[in-house]
């Protein structure tokens, strides 16, 4: 990871106990922030299978936990290359590439479990399509947006909660309706989410015309 400390996305865990003492421990390792980063397409590939081949109630909260151990991941790299001084030239191609990866396998693996394969490929879409709108604000001189309603760190909150919901609702009534009501509401609210943002973009860039 390598983006600018304004350009980070605001995380309240980076202030706890347990993240700052994991940071430290891996940035006096030999692991990289770049490694850690491309091991959160791991956990996300463990999720999206056990969602696609085994959406049991053990296989839906091992999907929850999967999804945590992402967002570890994507946690920790940041911390690693910014807080521990371990920044590298290919950083913010390693700190964007990854997660597009790892939403995807997530939100695809949703739908097709859902009954909706159609819809998780959109929200799929729709959530690469937030991180472009993102970016490109950074290209255009601005401080990178994570506005919602359903920035990264929401989806992930969404699934998380729907497996884990999932998994008692499968257990006592064999249905897997939260998995259906969270693949739209990923898919709607990322859509929303580009739309929020590009809004904010275009007001900025009025506001700056007007100033100049």
């Amino acid at each position: 990871m390598n983006d600018a400390q304004d350009n980070r996305r605001p995380i309240a865990a980076r202030s706890a106990g347990w993240a700052r003492r994991s940071a430290a421990a891996l940035a006096r390792s030999a692991i990289t922030p770049n490694q850690i980063s491309v091991f959160s397409i791991v956990f996300a590939a463990l999720g999206a299978a056990l969602l696609l081949w085994r959406p049991t109630p053990a296989g839906l909260i091992g999907c929850a936990l999967a999804v945590q151990g992402r967002l570890i991941c994507n946690l920790l790299d940041g911390m690693v290359a910014v807080e521990g001084g371990r920044k590298s030239a290919l950083g913010a191609l390693y700190n964007e590439f990854p997660d597009r990866i790892a939403d995807s396998l997530l939100i695809v693996a949703l739908g097709y479990a859902a009954g909706w394969p159609a819809l998780g490929w959109f929200g799929a879409l729709a959530a690469a399509l937030t991180a472009y709108v993102r970016v490109s604000g950074g290209a255009l001189g601005q401080a990178q947006s994570f506005r919602g309603p359903m920035a990264k760190q929401h989806r992930m909150a969404v699934l998380t909660a729907a497996c884990l919901i999932g998994a008692a609702e499968q257990a006592w009534a064999g249905s897997l309706h939260a998995l259906q009501l969270a693949t739209a509401v990923i898919a709607v609210g990322s859509a929303i989410t580009c739309v929020t943002r590009t809004r904010g973009i275009a007001q900025a860039l009025l506001e700056a015309e007007r100033t100049c």
